[in-house]
C-alpha cells in the first residue's frame, strides 16, 4: 500500500472536510472535533456529484458521520454506510498522520458493506486515525 500525502493535521479545522485526488480516485478526509481523522470516498451514491467533502460532520449516536450537503443523507466516517439503509455505502480509506504532521491516505480495494476491519494498533493504519499529540 503506497501513501499520498494529502496537506498539514494543523491546516485542517475540525469539523470539516477536504477533498484530495490520490491515484485518480476522490477521497473526501475529515477531521473531527475530538481531532481523529476519517477518509471516504467523495461521490455520493445518491446525487453522483463528488460532493461529500464538502458535507456537515456530526454524530449519530455517538458515531461520527457526515451528512451531504446536497439532500442531507447521513453516512458513518467509521464504515462510510447509510445510516438510513445499510445497503447503500462510500468507501473508506486507511489514513493517517505521518511524523512531519502531514496527513496521508491510501487506497486499497473497498471492503464490502458487511466487513469490519481488526482493531489496528497505531503504528499501523486504519480508517480513523486519533489526533496527534499536541494537535
Amino acid at each position: 500500500m503506497s501513501w499520498t500525502e494529502i496537506c498539514a493535521y494543523d491546516s485542517m479545522l475540525p469539523e470539516t472536510g477536504v477533498c484530495a485526488l490520490v491515484e485518480g480516485v476522490q477521497v473526501a478526509v475529515f477531521r473531527t472535533f475530538d481531532g481523529e481523522l476519517y477518509a471516504l470516498g467523495n461521490l455520493d451514491p445518491f446525487s453522483g456529484a463528488y460532493v461529500l467533502s464538502r458535507g456537515i460532520v456530526g454524530t449519530r449516536k455517538g458515531e461520527p458521520t457526515v451528512a451531504s450537503p446536497l439532500h442531507k443523507q447521513v453516512f458513518s466516517l467509521v464504515t462510510g454506510r447509510y445510516l438510513d439503509d445499510e445497503s447503500v455505502s462510500v468507501p473508506t480509506y486507511p489514513v493517517r498522520v505521518n511524523a512531519s504532521g502531514v496527513v496521508e491516505v491510501a487506497l486499497r480495494a473497498p471492503a464490502p458493506p458487511d466487513y469490519a476491519p481488526a482493531p489496528l494498533s497505531a503504528s499501523t493504519s486504519a480508517s480513523k486515525v486519533p489526533a496527534p499529540a499536541g494537535g
